[in-house]
């Protein structure tokens, strides 16, 4: 049964389809059948994965609009154990159009149950922004992880996600949990990349994984060419890092499964209350 994990931060700019792109893409390399759903209309995640978002028959878009069902839009990358149901510039309407549909909160959800059993992993890469989308994939989503950037700021707007969560779990998913918050972009060299990450751990404790994905030239090039880092930089730091994520990911959930970890849902519990940011 698919662990369903929803990526999300309000902020755009913070490594949020970069994580899901590339920590798919290591989990499958692993042996496991991994499935992206690309809930930003931007469409990154589709064609980082190397779809042509632009030719496509139909796309999250529809599935949202009851056209069609998420299982019929999937498709497979050039990577083996990998998918991807697609998104694109039409997306921004289901915003609107989903303003009066009765239960427009649970279609995501709903459209993934049927399809938990055939993957792993499911992961959901949302928009930088708190709208129905947004709370489509918390309603949908076990866990919840959270890039957040080693820059100025960075710990800014993180009290209004946290909130959304809260509601989301007091009204339409009591069982989302919290799968860590992963620092990006990080640059060793400054004083104020070690400082934010600092500040991080203190306000989040372990729920902050210890790989930390390193601001990487050969990481921001890939999506240009439609490709994941493990096949546009096997050896750069950006695969490094990712492969190591997805290795700590397997294990925090090993972990928690076994009992000898924090649940996912005392992380976040503690997580919406520490709103001193």
């Amino acid at each position: 049964m698919a662990r369903v994990i929803a990526v999300a931060n309000q902020k755009g700019g913070v490594g949020k389809t970069t994580t899901a792109v590339n920590l798919s893409s290591a989990l499958a390399l692993s042996g496991k059948k991994v499935l992206v759903v690309d809930i930003d209309p931007q469409g990154n995640a589709t064609s980082g994965l190397g779809v042509d978002k632009h030719g496509l028959e139909a796309t999250l878009y529809d599935v949202f609009l009851g056209v069609f069902s998420l299982s019929s839009v999937i498709v497979g990358t050039e990577q083996d154990g990998l998918w991807v149901a697609p998104a694109n510039n039409d997306l921004v309407g289901a915003e609107v159009e989903l303003t009066n549909t009765p239960g427009r909160e649970c279609i995501l959800r709903n459209q993934l149950k049927p399809l938990k059993s055939q993957f792993d992993y499911i992961f959901m890469d949302c928009p930088p922004s708190l709208g129905q989308l947004t709370v489509n994939a918390l309603v949908a989503a076990d866990t919840m992880l959270v890039p957040l950037q080693c820059e100025y700021y960075a710990l800014e707007g993180i009290s209004a996600l946290m909130q959304t969560v809260k509601l989301a779990r007091q009204q339409l998913n009591p069982s989302l949990g919290l799968e860590g918050v992963v620092l990006t972009m990080f640059d060793g060299r400054t004083n104020l990349a070690r400082q934010v990450a600092q500040e991080a751990r203190s306000f989040f404790g372990h729920s902050v994984f210890e790989t930390i994905i390193p601001r990487n030239v050969r990481l921001s090039e890939s999506p240009s060419f439609g490709k994941p880092i493990f096949f546009y930089d096997e050896d750069s730091l950006g695969a490094s890092a990712y492969r190591a994520l997805a290795e700590e990911l397997e294990l925090r959930i090993e972990e928690r499964a076994n009992g000898s970890a924090v649940q996912p849902e005392e992380e976040s519990e503690a997580l919406v209350a520490n709103r001193k940011f």
